[in-house]
C-alpha cells in the first residue's frame, strides 16, 4: 500500500538534518536521535515512506543501494542516444535488474524510496529512449515501472512524466514480442488502478484499438496481464470522483469487437492458461443488455455452459466460480434467460452444486444465477424447483450456516423462487426452510434484510418476529 495521501511528506534532506539537529543540539546518541525524529514526525503525521533511515556515523542515505542504482542510471541516461554502447546497454539492464531485486523484497520500502528520489521520472526517461530492439532492457524497465506504480501519488507522477504515451507507443511498436505486451500491459493496469484520469488518457490514446489488435492474434493466450488491463479500465475505482466514464469505455469496447474476441478467448475451454482472466474481463465488459445479447449471438453463453460442465468433472474451483459470474451477468437480459434455460442450464448448475458441495464459494455463484433466472418468471422458478433448486439450497445452508455470503445468497434465491409461486412456498416450508432461514437472521448481521424479505414471500405473518415469537 502507498502512503495515505492525507499525511505530510518530508525531503530526504530534512530528515538527516533533523537527525543531525538531534544530535549536535540536543546532545543525543546517533541511535536515540534517529528514533527521535522518526518518533516525532510520526506523530505529526509526517509520512515517511522514502526516507532512508540509518544510524548516523554507521552509513548514509548515499549508502543505499536504491540511492547507487539510480545515480548510476542517471550518468547513464543523460549521454545522447548516438553515444550508448552495448556495454552501456548491458550495464543498464544489469541495473534494472537490481532495482526489479530490491524492490520486490516485501516489506523493505525500497519502491518508496525509488519513488521518491526520481525513479518514476528516471524509468520513463530511458523507456521513452530505448529502442524495442532491445528487448531485455525495455521488459526490465517496464518490470520496475509495474512495481513502482503503487498508489495514487505515484500514478500521478507516472502521468506527468509522459508515461501513458511513452507506455502506448512501446506497446504499438513492440507488438510482436509477447514478453514487451505482457510487461507493458501489466503497467496499464497497476497506472489505472484507483486512477481515473489515467484511465482516460489510456482511452484517448485508443488503448482499446490495441487491446484488440492482440486479442485478435492466436498467441494471446501467454498475456494475462492484457485481460488484467481490460478490467482495470473497465472498474470504476477511483474514489476521488463522483461520475466515472467506464462505462462508457465498455460500450467503447463492445462496439469495436473486443466482447466477441473475449468470447472467442472462451471457447478454448479449460486447455486456455488465460480462460479466468478472459471470463472476468468479459464480465467488465457486459455493462448492458444490448452487449449482453451480442455476446450471447456470438457463442458466450454455449461457450460457459460448456467451462461450467468441464469445471465440475476437473474440479476446478476457479472456472467454476468465474464462469458462473459470469452467466449471472449475462442472466439478466431476459432473451438471454431463455436461451439458459433452453440449454438446460438449471441441470447443469445444479450437477455443479453437486460436485463442488463442499465450497461455499462456487454454490454461492450458483445460487446468484438461479435468482437472476427466476426474478418475475414464474415459469422459471418452477423449473428451477423441479431440477432440485429446492433442495439444493436447504442442504447449502444447513451445511454452511457461518458462510454469511451464501446465507444472504440463499435467502435472495428463496424470494425469487417463491414470490409468484405459492406451490414453491408450501414445498420449502414442508423442508423446514423457516427454521433455517430464521437461523441465518439471527447469526448475520448482513442476512438480517434478506431473510425478513424471504420470510416474507414464503407467505409468514409472522416474518418479522424473531424465532422465539414465531413459534419455534
Amino acid at each position: 500500500m502507498g502512503p495515505n495521501k492525507t499525511l505530510r511528506t518530508i525531503s530526504q534532506d530534512a530528515f538527516d538534518e533533523l537527525v543531525k539537529e538531534n544530535i549536535e543540539d540536543l546532545g543525543m546518541e546517533p541511535i536515540e536521535a534517529l528514533e527521535d525524529a522518526i518518533q516525532t514526525l510520526t506523530i505529526q503525521g509526517v509520512d515517511l515512506s522514502g526516507i532512508v533511515t540509518c544510524v548516523p556515523g554507521e552509513g548514509s542515505a548515499k549508502d543505499n543501494p536504491i540511492f547507487q542504482c539510480l545515480e548510476r542510471l542517471r550518468e547513464l541516461e543523460s549521454i545522447s542516444e548516438d553515444q550508448i554502447s552495448n556495454d552501456h546497454l548491458d550495464e543498464i539492464l544489469k541495473l534494472f535488474d537490481k532495482l526489479i531485486e530490491l524492490c520486490s523484497v516485501e516489506g523493505s520500502g525500497n519502491a518508496a524510496i525509488a519513488v521518491k528520489n526520481g525513479g518514476i521520472e528516471l524509468v520513463c526517461s530511458f523507456c521513452s529512449k530505448i529502442p524495442v530492439d532491445f528487448k531485455q532492457v525495455l521488459v526490465s524497465a517496464l518490470k520496475i515501472l509495474a512495481l513502482f506504480l503503487y498508489d495514487v501519488q505515484s500514478t500521478e507522477t507516472f502521468r506527468s512524466s509522459g508515461g501513458p504515451t511513452i507506455l502506448a507507443s512501446i506497446l504499438k511498436n513492440g507488438n510482436e514480442s509477447v514478453d514487451i505486451l505482457d510487461s507493458g500491459f501489466t503497467v496499464v493496469a497497476v497506472a489505472a488502478t484507483g486512477n481515473e484520469i489515467l484511465k482516460e488518457s489510456f482511452m484517448e490514446l485508443k488503448i482499446d484499438e490495441l487491446i484488440l489488435q492482440v486479442l485478435s492474434r492466436q498467441s494471446t493466450g501467454n498475456i494475462q496481464s492484457l485481460y488484467d488491463a481490460i478490467r482495470v479500465l473497465l472498474t470504476p475505482d477511483d474514489n476521488r470522483v463522483v461520475a466515472s466514464q467506464v462505462y462508457g469505455y465498455a460500450r467503447r469496447f463492445a462496439k469495436i469487437g473486443i466482447a466477441g474476441a473475449l468470447v472467442q478467448s472462451l471457447h478454448g475451454g479449460l486447455t486456455s492458461p488465460s480462460l479466468v482472466s478472459a471470463t472476468i474481463a468479459l464480465k467488465a465488459v457486459a455493462v448492458n443488455d444490448e452487449i449482453c445479447k451480442s455476446i450471447a449471438e456470438r457463442g458466450g453463453i454455449d461457450a460457459i455452459l460448456q467451462c461450467i460442465d468441464d469445471s465440475g468433472e476437473q474440479g476446478n474451483k476457479a472456472v467454476a466460480r468465474t464462469c458462473c459470474s459470469l452467466l449471472s451477468k449475462l442472466a439478466g437480459s431476459d432473451s438471454n434467460k431463455s436461451a439458459i434455460i433452453e440449454k438446460r442450464g438449471l441441470d447443469r448448475l445444479i450437477r455443479l452444486s453437486a460436485r463442488f458441495s463442499d465450497d461455499p464459494s462456487v454454490l454461492q455463484e450458483v445460487m446468484s444465477i438461479i435468482t437472476v433466472l427466476s426474478l418475475r418468471s414464474p415459469d422459471n422458478a418452477a423449473r428451477a424447483i423441479e431440477a432440485g433448486a429446492g433442495e439444493f439450497v436447504i442442504q447449502a445452508m444447513q451445511k454452511f450456516p457461518s458462510a454469511p455470503q451464501l446465507q444472504r445468497n440463499s435467502c435472495f434465491m428463496i424470494r425469487n423462487l417463491v414470490v409468484r409461486n405459492p406451490e414453491n412456498r408450501t414445498l420449502l416450508l414442508n423442508q423446514g426452510i423457516e427454521k433455517i432461514i430464521r437461523r441465518a437472521r439471527e447469526t448475520h448481521e448482513t442476512c438480517k434484510d434478506a431473510a425478513t424479505d424471504a420470510l416474507r414471500d414464503l407467505g409468514l405473518s409472522n416474518y418479522s418476529l424473531d424465532s422465539h415469537f414465531g413459534g419455534m
